[in-house]
C-alpha cells in the first residue's frame, strides 16, 4: 500500500450501488459512491497523481473492491471499515436521465417485469431530511477518520455527505497543508432553517458547488432568482458554481461579480449518475492547473460529458488519453458570460 501522502484528497461516501435506467437496464452491486465517482474526475486529468479517498464502509463491503481502487492507482488509508454493521447500499431508480427515485424499490422492479435483486433484501431508503445538527450517521465522518498525512494534501473536495461531516472536516483540512478545498452540498441541510447556518460551511472553502435543486430549496423562502442566490452566498465564499441538471453550470465569482454560463458538452448520454461528482472533481483538477473558475467548471463539464457516456465510476478512466483535451477545445468556444 502507498505510504506517500496523496496530492489530493476526496471525502465522502463508498457504496454498493443498483441502478435501474428508464428502459429498464439494471445493473446491481456496483461499486460507487460520490467520493469514488469525484476522484474520478480528478484522475481523468491528472491520471498520474494519487487520490486519496475518506469513507467509512460496513464490513459488508466487498474487500475486493478495495484491493482494485489500491490497484487503479487510489490511496485507500482514509476509508475505514466500520465495525457496527451499516447498510451501505444505494438504490436509484430513473424516471428519466435527470429524474430518479430511491423509494418503492419493489414496485420499480416489478414495473420493468425484472426480478427483485437477492443483495437488496431488507433494503430502506435513507431517512427523511433535514439532517441533524447534533446527532451523527453511520456515514458521518469524524476527525479521526482523516489520515494524518492526508493533511499534507494541498486540495480537496468534499463531497455530498452530512450536515454534522460537512461542518468540521473543511477546517480540520485547513489545520493542515491544504490550500484548496470545494465542497458539494448535502439535500439534508440545504433548506430554508439551514440558511444561517451556510456561512460557517462556506467561509474559508475555495469553490462551492451546489445543485440547481440544492440551491433553490435552501432559499425558496427568500428568492427564485438564481444570481441573487449566489450573491447573497458570495458574501462568504469567492467561487460558487451552480451544477444544473442537464449537466450546464452558471459559475459566479464574487470578487468581480461576473456569471458565465457554460453548457453541456453534446455527449452521447446513456446515465447521468455519478456525473454530478465526476463534475466536481474534475472542477479541482482544473482550478489546481488554472487558478481559473470558468476554466475549472469546463474541465468539470468535458469530464463529466466523458462518464454520462457509459456506467460505472471506471468508464471515463478508460477513454481515449486525447479526448478529454479535444473536448476542452470544443467546450470553450461556448462560454458566455451573463
Amino acid at each position: 500500500m502507498m505510504t506517500s501522502p496523496p496530492r489530493v484528497v476526496f471525502v465522502g461516501l463508498l457504496q454498493r450501488e443498483f441502478i435501474l435506467l428508464p428502459d429498464g437496464q439494471s445493473f446491481e452491486d456496483l461499486i460507487g459512491g460520490n467520493a469514488l465517482y469525484s476522484a474520478v474526475g480528478w484522475r481523468l486529468w491528472q491520471p498520474d497523481q494519487v487520490a486519496g479517498l475518506v469513507a467509512r464502509v460496513s464490513e459488508d463491503y466487498p474487500a475486493q473492491w478495495l484491493d482494485e481502487l489500491v490497484q487503479k492507482g487510489f490511496d485507500i488509508r482514509g476509508v475505514r471499515v466500520e465495525k457496527h454493521p451499516f447498510d451501505g447500499r444505494a438504490f436509484y431508480a430513473y424516471q428519466d436521465l435527470q429524474t430518479f427515485s430511491r423509494e418503492e424499490v419493489v414496485l420499480h422492479y416489478a414495473r420493468h417485469r425484472l426480478p427483485f435483486p437477492k443483495a437488496l433484501m431488507g433494503y430502506q431508503p435513507p431517512p427523511p431530511y433535514p439532517d441533524s445538527r447534533t446527532q451523527s450517521q453511520p456515514i458521518s465522518l469524524r476527525s479521526t477518520d482523516l489520515p494524518k498525512g492526508y493533511l499534507d494534501a494541498t486540495a480537496a473536495h468534499v463531497a455530498p455527505v452530512d450536515y454534522l461531516t460537512h461542518n468540521l472536516l473543511p477546517s480540520l483540512l485547513r489545520q493542515g497543508l491544504v490550500t484548496k478545498i470545494t465542497l458539494a452540498p448535502s439535500p439534508g441541510y440545504m433548506l430554508p432553517t439551514f440558511l444561517t447556518d451556510m456561512a460557517q460551511i462556506l467561509r474559508g472553502l475555495t469553490a462551492f458547488l451546489p445543485t440547481e435543486d440544492d440551491l433553490r430549496n435552501l432559499f425558496k423562502e427568500r428568492t427564485k432568482d438564481l444570481r441573487e442566490m449566489m450573491e447573497a452566498l458570495g458574501e462568504f465564499v469567492e467561487i460558487i458554481v451552480v451544477r444544473k441538471s442537464d449537466l450546464s453550470q452558471w459559475v459566479y465569482d464574487a470578487p468581480s461579480q461576473n456569471c458565465w454560463f457554460i453548457p453541456p458538452y453534446p455527449a452521447r448520454t446513456i446515465s447521468l449518475h455519478g456525473t454530478g461528482d465526476v463534475f466536481c472533481g474534475g472542477f479541482l483538477a482544473g482550478f489546481c492547473e488554472t487558478y481559473d473558475p470558468v476554466e475549472a467548471a469546463l474541465y468539470g463539464n468535458v469530464a463529466a460529458s466523458i462518464a454520462s457516456e457509459g456506467i460505472g465510476p471506471f468508464y471515463a478512466l478508460d477513454c481515449e488519453p486525447r479526448l478529454p483535451r479535444a473536448r476542452l477545445e470544443s467546450l470553450r468556444q461556448a462560454v458566455r458570460k451573463v
